[in-house]
């Protein structure tokens, strides 16, 4: 597999990942006029979510940003077909998004992805410059305490028994468990409330959704770098990836299930 093949594009293309996205969206309510910030926008998925709900809105502007380059070329490609409002892309680091963006916004889009941010602190405070004053930041997340559901516990653990057997029976290897990632470090939906009023958010909508994993996104998430690195730290990604991918169509077949019900945290919050 390509070092293109460990990016979250595979998941992303996902159909429960753009509804659950659009909804995100619809809950933080978009409108004419306003200028918008999807961070971490990679391809342009959900840069194009919000472009659908514009429609007529020529005055709008949409600001892209990813740190990779490569996505980003990707996205305009995609978004070339976009007429009704301003779409820009720009490569920089979420964590320095108010140095890119120089005019202050109405609403901030993170979409399944602020879990994976080292300095959380750091980046709402960005955020936090980048908005106006009563502006919102929309997050999501599938990456929270909370988000898998107790009666779920034991198909991720026979997925996780197999992917390690499989790696160890045709690698012979196995993660090193003391190169911990921050994806790892899951908060609680309390945990973010708390952070997010740290930095003068107030939450006004949040909800925690159950959403219906197919295998086919178990497999496209084994795909992702940081997910990877996440489950096997240490590991080469190729080998790893193969290892997860092979473990959870064995634990898929064991279990026999169609999908796996997974929660998914929706916040929106704005900036007092």
């Amino acid at each position: 597999m390509s070092s293109q093949g460990f990016t979250f594009t595979n998941f992303a293309n996902n159909p429960f990942y753009s509804k659950q996205n659009a909804h995100l969206i619809d809950m933080a309510g978009v409108g004419s006029g306003q200028r918008i910030v999807d961070l971490a926008c990679g391809t342009g998925g959900v840069t194009r979510l919000i472009a659908e709900r514009l429609k007529g809105a020529r005055d709008s502007v949409i600001i892209g940003i990813d740190h990779s380059s490569e996505m980003l070329k990707l996205a305009v490609e995609e978004l070339i077909d976009v007429r009704d409002a301003a779409v820009q892309f720009i490569q920089t680091q979420v964590e320095q998004v108010s140095e890119s963006v120089k005019e202050s916004v109405d609403t901030v889009f993170f979409c399944n992805a602020i879990h994976y941010v080292p300095d959380k602190d750091r980046l709402l405070a960005e955020i936090s410059k980048t908005l106006k004053p009563g502006g919102k930041l929309a997050f999501n997340t599938t990456f929270f305490q909370g988000a898998h559901l107790p009666e779920t516990l034991p198909f991720y653990r026979k997925w996780m028994m197999k992917a390690f057997r499989v790696l160890r029976q045709e690698y012979g290897l196995s993660p090193v468990r003391s190169e911990k990632v921050e994806a790892r470090r899951q908060l609680t939906p309390e945990e973010y409330r708390e952070l997010l009023e740290d930095h003068g958010f107030l939450i006004t909508k949040q909800e925690i959704d159950t959403v219906k994993f197919t295998i086919e996104g178990f497999l496209d998430i084994s795909t992702f770098q940081d997910f990877i690195e996440g489950t096997m730290p240490g590991v080469p990604a190729d080998k790893a990836s193969s290892a997860l991918r092979a473990g959870v169509k064995q634990a898929f077949e064991e279990m026999n299930v169609d999908y796996i019900p997974r929660n998914w945290l929706d916040v929106v919050a704005t900036r007092v």
